[in-house]
């Protein structure tokens, strides 16, 4: 008898705040609303002051109201009392028409109510104290007395421009009550003409590179005829000038395109090489095409000796990555809508409460349902698959959230977020810790971003499925270590059997050894790993430390303190380095054991 006393109460509220349970009752209703705002609409556009009203007497036999005498005294009572704000109760009721055909209940309708209140005083304020401007002949002000009464009490006691900025605040709190307005879903919108823009902006200046690389091939191949057919030109400049002849008359790229090869270095004077060093070797994850390529013959440039590679290394910046995707919007009335649906799936089991919190993540999204009392929570786990069917969704995940009296329900995202490897790099919590050897995780449910230090898990096993990820993991586990540590630091050992994964990052200079592709080599290098495993384990124990971390700490305490000329003890000045960690990556371990099982075990 209670359960059905409550819905009986759950449904006549409905009644009250929002649509029925009957949807062509919905309908009707919404209909009704409908006509009622073209009702108003037409009453208060054809307002003609010569007609009969509240405060005006006409002998007009037919009054010029497109409703008429109705429309007449509703449209005089409307604009008097609130003016040109009057146009606003129209709309309103448009928006109830909408809810009601869709059968969507009016949520909070006290805040409606609130909010519908303060949008009619904002606008009859600011048309009160905006230009004089007398609609109609001046037979009514344009704020109304409603209008004109707030702006004269505000202004007396917070002047002018108090008064404005009250009513701009009022106006904007009304669209929050109102609608589902979010600034969130204003920069969405403002982020389609914004790429529009960035779209046509690159089109110019590719179209404009291209003009000018098109001029300035033309030029050199007018250039170049004259010198070809004059008898005292050298044979190296007229192999140059058939070489860019033939190039720009082929349809190959300019990039593609090889014409220092058929250049002498016999016939160029050796005065006029010039050697440039180059910038040091950036790692990329992804390769572009080139946007513009000038035709420039320059000498080939000599190796540098390893005297001129012994330079400071610095931190690469993430400008090198790919900026990252745009945060996708949530769209608040899915999420309100899932959790509806759960709400009322739930009900066709006798499982009573309500949806108090929707936390959004990058892939799942949790709705935290509190049951009402007496409600176990072995009955609500028994539901996932029921849910699973409610929500055509694949799989829910129902767990209860600890510290709260709350169950969380993990629905997936229709709209998964990709997280960006720069995103991470960038945050605050990989920038602040302190850890050498910090590795990106990537975003938690709740979209926090998570990183750990690498240190604390030193036998890190990661497997899956093929497509499941594991080679993004690997990549943006290196990648951690090369943003966040120098050389000194931490070194690397790659072992990557396939030659598929790793190549990339040969030239590193955190590499111990060049990337490994032969599985008799990554024998050999994790056989002598374990030998300076056990070399550092007798310095360690020399120092009386406990790892690294205290052994390179001690270090520098004792190059730090004056030498004794009587300890014979002192380790040597050979020892008293800091010692690099040593990262080992291998990429495919199970292939690696089916070759060389006992020694790489």
């Amino acid at each position: 008898m209670k359960e059905l006393s409550a819905d009986k109460l759950r449904i006549r509220g409905m009644t009250i705040s929002g649509p029925t349970r009957f949807h062509r009752a919905n309908e009707a209703l919404a209909f009704v609303c409908l006509f009622a705002g073209l009702f108003l609409t037409l009453s208060l556009v054809s307002y003609d002051p010569r007609d009969p009203s509240w405060n005006a007497v006409s002998s007009l036999a037919k009054p010029h109201n497109l409703i008429g005498v109705v429309g007449a005294h509703l449209s005089d009572f409307l604009l008097q009392l609130s003016g040109l704000g009057a146009f606003a109760l129209p709309l309103l009721l448009w928006m109830v028409a909408w809810k009601w055909v869709r059968s969507e209940s009016i949520e909070t309708p006290l805040a409606k109510i609130l909010g519908a209140a303060l949008l009619f005083g904002s606008i009859s304020v600011g048309f009160a104290l905006g230009p004089d401007v007398r609609p109609w002949g001046g037979t009514f002000p344009p704020g109304g007395v409603v209008g004109l009464l707030l702006a004269d009490y505000s202004v007396a006691r917070i002047n002018l421009a108090g008064t404005f900025l009250a009513a701009a605040m009022a106006l904007i709190l009304s669209f929050y009550l109102l609608t589902q307005f979010s600034m969130a879903v204003l920069i969405a919108w403002m982020e389609i003409p914004r790429r529009a823009f960035a779209s046509l902006r690159d089109a110019w200046r590719r179209w404009k590179a291209a003009r000018a690389r098109v001029r300035a091939e033309k030029r050199a191949l007018r250039k170049s005829e004259p010198a070809a057919s004059s008898p005292a030109s050298s044979p190296a400049s007229s192999k140059v000038a058939r070489a860019a002849k033939s190039a720009l008359q082929d349809d190959t790229p300019p990039w593609e395109t090889s014409t220092v090869a058929e250049v002498s270095h016999d016939d160029i004077p050796i005065h006029e090489l010039e050697f440039t060093p180059g910038p040091p070797a950036a790692i990329y994850l992804e390769t572009r095409p080139p946007a513009a390529v000038e035709h420039r013959f320059e000498a080939p440039r000599p190796v540098a000796s390893p005297a001129n590679d012994a330079r400071e290394y610095h931190v690469p910046p993430t400008d090198l990555l790919n900026d990252p995707p745009p945060k996708s919007v949530f769209d608040s009335l899915e999420l309100k809508e899932i959790a509806t649906r759960i709400k009322s799936k739930l009900e066709e089991f006798n499982v009573l409460g309500n949806v108090v919190q929707i936390n959004p993540g990058p892939v799942v999204t949790t709705f935290e349902f509190k049951p009402e009392a007496g409600i176990k929570y072995s009955r609500i786990i028994t539901l996932n698959e029921d849910l699973c069917l409610g929500l055509q969704a694949e799989s829910i995940l129902i767990e209860r959230i600890p510290g709260k009296p709350t169950v969380g329900v993990e629905v997936p995202n229709s709209r998964r977020e990709v997280i960006s490897l720069r995103q991470i790099l960038e945050s605050e919590e990989f920038q602040t810790a302190s850890s050498r050897m910090t590795i990106c995780l990537g975003k938690d449910i709740n979209g926090r971003i998570k990183v750990a230090a690498l240190e604390s898990m030193p036998h890190l096993l990661i497997a899956g499925s093929t497509g499941s990820g594991k080679s993004v993991m690997l990549n943006s586990l290196i990648m951690s270590i090369l943003y966040k540590a120098t050389p000194d630091e931490v070194r690397l050992i790659l072992v990557d059997p396939k030659r598929l994964e790793m190549g990339l990052y040969e030239g590193s200079p955190h590499l111990l050894t060049p990337v490994i592709t032969d599985a008799k080599k990554a024998t050999y290098a994790l056989r002598n790993a374990v030998l300076e495993m056990e070399r550092r384990l007798k310095q360690l124990a020399k120092l009386s430390v406990r790892n690294i971390d205290q052994y390179n700490k001690k270090v520098k305490q004792m190059a730090m303190e004056p030498l004794s000329l009587f300890d014979d003890d002192a380790p040597p000045e050979e020892e008293l380095k800091p010692l690099p960690f040593i990262l080992i990556v291998i990429d495919e371990l199970a292939d690696l054991m089916m070759l060389e099982r006992a020694n790489v075990e």
